[in-house]
């Protein structure tokens, strides 16, 4: 009798292990699909960079220094490393040389008339609300996923199975910033 009890203890102990563990996977592989879902967005955007860099060159006057920020951000953006605090920075300073090159764009009728660059504005616009989405899906999974690893009693098997917090991919403080509003 007292065996009997003690396999069935162990089946129960064995079955909660199992279950934990098994919960804590899952939600770390929602966290690298959504992941992996940012990761497209800002890819497409990448893609789409050099076809608003070449329409806009074709108008003489615009400002060079404008186009050189947006190609340095690129290049930022595809070189930095595959991490949400990485990714979150160069996403940053790539979206923020995007809007200094639409908001220079108002100045330019003739380029704001222009079928591809409206096409491309459209297609990024596009993108950033898809780069918003993602963020968010990102977020919520990394926010289920570390309270499982902090949360009794499965913070016990995070931590003898190393399953390790997550980071949040979080806006720039120049993002949180109002924006100024000047008449």
């Amino acid at each position: 009798m007292s065996t009997l009890i003690l396999v069935i203890a162990i089946l129960v102990i064995g079955g909660f292990v199992a279950l934990s563990y098994n919960a804590l996977v899952q939600r770390r592989n929602q966290v690298k699909n959504a992941w992996s879902q940012i990761d497209v967005q800002l890819k497409r955007r990448i893609e789409l960079i050099p076809n608003l860099v070449e329409t806009v060159k074709g108008y003489a006057n615009f400002e060079q220094k404008t186009l050189q920020e947006v190609i340095a951000a690129r290049n930022t953006a595809i070189a930095a490393p595959n991490t949400a605090a990485s990714q979150a920075g160069a996403d940053n300073a790539l979206s923020g040389a995007l809007r200094q090159l639409f908001a220079l764009s108002e100045s330019y009728p003739d380029l704001k008339a222009n079928a591809s660059f409206l096409n491309l504005q459209e297609e990024l616009s596009n993108t950033e609300s898809r780069i918003a989405y993602a963020r968010q899906f990102y977020n919520d999974a990394v926010l289920t996923y570390n309270n499982s690893v902090h949360s009794f009693p499965s913070v016990i098997f995070a931590s003898i199975f190393k399953f390790e917090e997550s980071e949040f991919f979080e806006a720039s403080e120049a993002e949180k910033a109002a924006p100024k509003v000047q008449f």
